[in-house]
């Protein structure tokens, strides 16, 4: 019987066996193994809202990593590029998540990765008071029942096969709402983050890893429509709404929202053959903004 000493260094284990010994070193192993300018060659890749914001940088980081790229929307934009597979869809709905699963088995017959960035608020601002049933049940749709949906319909074959990767991009507002203008947004990542949880705990034992990755303030056309709102409820300057939202999250340490590109690279990370031990972890991109270990 073999008899496993203690690391030698971060990466190496001395193993000894009866008469002989040998360092088994994990670095030479994943040099041999992985090809870190097209990691993803091969795979294939859903990335929902991929054709803005936060999305659009996923779906080109994943595409550099050498991955076949579908992406998901209500309407083709204008300057979309076509390096992309592109399915229209409504996915706030029951059935734009079945069309968007119809036409992936048609095309590709099923995908390795899943990732799940759609999100966003319409709430008005005004707080608790301002927010609609129409408006809590919209952005539940878009933030929690929409990623739900396509797990359900996605996981089955990813489970078949015995891999997948599985990536819902929540918040910070899951631990620290913005009740003046986005609760029923902080409410739906928060229940994101908890059934993502969840089903790692399910899926990881057949083979498919799921993360949550939570940024803090994205500067996104989306990030800038939502100051205009605050702006225009509150009677302040868009240059006023961002602070106050900055001053809402209790500061961010680095001074300024992420950039789109940042959040990419750390989910390009996350799928690779690099992150293959991680699973059921909640990943924060925030620049520092939580305050709380």
């Amino acid at each position: 019987m073999g008899q496993i000493y203690h690391y030698m260094n971060r990466l190496s284990v001395l193993v000894r066996s009866y008469h002989t010994s040998e360092i088994c070193t994990k670095e030479l192993y994943m040099e041999q193994k992985i090809d870190y300018q097209n990691e993803l060659s091969g795979k294939i890749a859903l990335v929902t809202g991929g054709t803005k914001g936060a999305g659009k940088a996923i779906a080109k980081r994943l595409k550099n990593a050498g991955a076949k790229v579908i992406v998901t929307a209500r309407n083709v934009p204008e300057s979309f590029e076509e390096d992309f597979f592109f399915i229209p869809a409504d996915l706030s709905r029951a059935e734009g998540a079945g069309k968007v699963a119809d036409e992936v088995f048609k095309n590709f017959g099923d995908i390795d990765i899943l990732v799940n960035n759609l999100g966003g608020s319409d709430t008005p601002g005004g707080g608790f008071a301002s927010a609609t049933n129409e408006n809590w049940e919209e952005t539940l749709q878009i933030n929690l029942l929409a990623p739900v949906r396509l797990d359900s319909a996605f996981l089955p074959k990813m489970i078949a096969k015995k891999n997948g990767v599985i990536i819902h991009i929540a918040s910070i507002q899951a631990k620290l709402p913005l009740y003046e203008s986005t609760l029923p947004y902080a409410a739906a990542k928060a229940g994101l983050v908890n059934y993502s949880k969840g089903l790692s705990k399910e899926v990881t034992p057949k083979g498919v890893r799921v993360l949550t990755v939570s940024p803090g303030g994205i500067m996104t056309d989306a990030a800038k429509r939502m100051m205009e709102r605050i702006s225009k409820s509150n009677n302040i300057t868009v240059q006023e709404a961002e602070q106050s939202v900055l001053d809402a999250l209790r500061g961010v340490p680095f001074g300024r929202f992420a950039q789109p590109e940042e959040v990419a690279e750390l989910v390009g990370f996350l799928v690779s053959p690099r992150a293959a031990y991680l699973t059921g972890a909640e990943f924060v991109i925030d620049g520092g903004t939580v305050p709380t270990i």
